[in-house]
């Protein structure tokens, strides 16, 4: 069962309540973003004026108050006193390590830290001396809070590192929380009064809106094509909603008046298609017909000793144009198909030199590369495909050139091939995409139903019909057919 769909008026009511509910996360998320950054960078700036302070002191001690050699092994006596004087002035807890990382002495206050490591990690000492400026610092979270732990090297005057400065700061965000938590609250308070303002206005709104288009609703859900239907009065409806009243009205009208002639046009149309199709598919066995007949009587001689082979070439042709055009008149008058396929094995270059008896233009040249190649087709329809081809290259020659055309039968890739070039006007670029189409033609006489008819029937084999052109130069048509 489908769930039920929510209303316009529902829609446009959840959506206003939704706008503000996203909008108050959306600004609770960057608030709470915008307090972290502050925070943070406080925190990043309060540890490095430490530090800083902390090293000028280190420095000084070891440059000015010192009575030891300043040396690394010397570390632990020059700051046995002065590190707690340093830790006391500027409140903050500090050690010193040597360079290998060993704890050399440690101002030993509580930062919330079970102890002071006595060696630094490998990790600590690998980044502290990758970096450029040789300063590391640390974040470290423990149950007591949060703290952030720097490391630096401390040199003496000639910029000899003598040890590591480690220096420990704990982070107090109890401040900037309460900050953040006061101005939820206050937020918070003006979204509550934003949203009781959103639902009651969002319920007049809708309703108001939905108020004409509920009208507009019932009359279009009583909206029938095949009866006479009434047309929407609304008053005091807003400019979209009168555009659309009145476009109902206008297809109102608009409907009466096509529902009438599309009963007529539909009728007319369904006997002219049917007309058209019947007279071309007719059309096409007859003008072999009467090429063949013409043939015999312009070639007919009594005394000729091939004579009777003649007549029964000539008249297997005519019978073969007569079946067709009678499993033409028979499918048409049992409303079917074209003429059922006859899959058979045939040879395309025994079909095509029947297909091209019919032709008897000295310009037509047929060649084959093989005497044999056989197909599975039928065999009325490879002929249709054939003569519709050749006959689209008569017609395609103007008058004031000599016409050539060829016609090529040939294995390629395990398939058959059929080509017929002529050296006609060509198609132009803009005919190009069309030129497959039903009912398209650049002749005077015709239906434009050849190409299509062809098209369909080799496809339907599993064929393809390609072609090449160029204009005023000659176009070829390309058959290709699975030999299996």
């Amino acid at each position: 069962m489908k769930p039920a769909r929510l209303s316009l008026r529902s829609r446009i009511f959840a959506y206003m309540i939704l706008l503000i509910l996203v909008a108050s996360i959306l600004i609770a998320l960057v608030s709470i973003y915008q307090y972290s950054e502050q925070s943070n960078d406080y925190h990043e700036k309060r540890l490095e004026r430490k530090e800083d302070q902390v090293r000028s002191n280190v420095n000084y001690v070891i440059n000015k108050e010192t009575t030891y050699v300043v040396s690394e092994e010397n570390l632990p006596l020059i700051f046995k006193d002065a590190i707690y004087k340093i830790a006391d002035i500027h409140n903050v807890d500090f050690n010193l390590y040597d360079l290998g990382g060993t704890l050399i002495n440690t101002s030993d206050t509580s930062i919330g830290q079970e102890e002071v490591p006595d060696c630094l990690s490998a990790e600590i000492l690998n980044n502290l001396n990758a970096l450029v400026d040789k300063r590391y610092v640390e974040e470290i979270i423990t149950k007591n809070g949060e703290y952030q732990s720097s490391y630096s090297i401390i040199t003496d005057s000639k910029s000899k590192p003598l040890g590591i400065l480690n220096l420990q700061y704990e982070r107090d965000d109890s401040f900037s929380n309460n900050e953040l938590k006061e101005f939820f609250r206050r937020l918070g308070y003006a979204y509550i009064v934003m949203l009781l303002v959103a639902i009651v206005f969002a319920y007049f709104i809708s309703r108001y809106i939905t108020r004409s288009l509920k009208s507009i609703g019932a009359k279009l859900d009583q909206t029938r094509f095949n009866q006479r239907n009434e047309k929407i009065i609304v008053e005091d409806a807003g400019e979209e909603i009168f555009n659309l009243i009145s476009a109902y009205n206008g297809m109102i009208d608009e409907l009466e008046e096509s529902a009438v002639k599309l009963a007529m046009s539909e009728r007319e149309q369904a006997w002219r298609e049917m007309a058209k199709q019947v007279a071309h598919e007719i059309k096409n066995p007859l003008t072999p017909m009467r090429l063949s007949v013409q043939s015999f009587q312009r070639k007919f001689d009594p005394n000729d000793s091939q004579i009777h082979q003649k007549v029964d070439e000539y008249t297997k042709t005519l019978i073969q144009q007569i079946d067709t055009m009678s499993s033409i008149a028979s499918a048409f008058s049992n409303f079917a198909k074209m003429p059922a396929q006859q899959n058979e094995m045939l040879n395309v270059v025994e079909i095509t030199r029947l297909a091209m008896d019919i032709f008897n233009e000295d310009y037509i040249h047929v060649y084959f590369e093989q005497e044999e190649i056989i197909i599975k087709f039928d065999r009325t329809q490879l002929i249709r495909v054939i003569t519709n081809l050749v006959k689209n290259a008569i017609q395609a020659i103007s008058n004031d050139r000599k016409p050539l055309i060829d016609v090529r039968v040939f294995e390629q890739d395990d398939n058959a091939v059929i080509t017929v070039e002529d050296n006609g006007i060509g198609i132009t670029i803009e005919n190009t995409p069309k030129i497959f189409e039903p009912k398209f033609t650049t002749k005077t006489s015709g239906m434009g139903l050849g190409l299509g008819m062809v098209k369909n029937i080799v496809e339907t084999y599993n064929g393809s019909i390609t072609f090449t052109s160029e204009e005023n130069k000659g176009t070829t048509f390309t058959v290709t057919i699975p030999k299996k």
